[in-house]
């Protein structure tokens, strides 16, 4: 007794996808890198800011693992 083979009922599109997101799935992200970016560049705006800015402490911190 031979099994009955499946064929797809329709054949697949060869179109482009026609997705439409809503405009706050790339406004939030948009936002919420614009204002980590202005707190990197300015961060005396941050409460909790010291005197040498992010940059400067990062970099230090990378050095620090580096000569380890």
């Amino acid at each position: 007794m031979s099994a009955r083979t499946h064929t797809r009922p329709h054949p697949a599109t060869t179109g482009g996808v026609d997705i439409r997101l809503p405009w706050w799935a790339l406004a939030l992200p948009v936002l919420a890198f614009v204002s980590l970016l202005v707190l990197l560049l300015n961060p005396s705006d941050a409460q909790a800011a010291t005197d040498q800015p992010a940059i400067a402490q990062f970099l230090e911190r990378v050095q620090q693992l580096l000569t380890r």
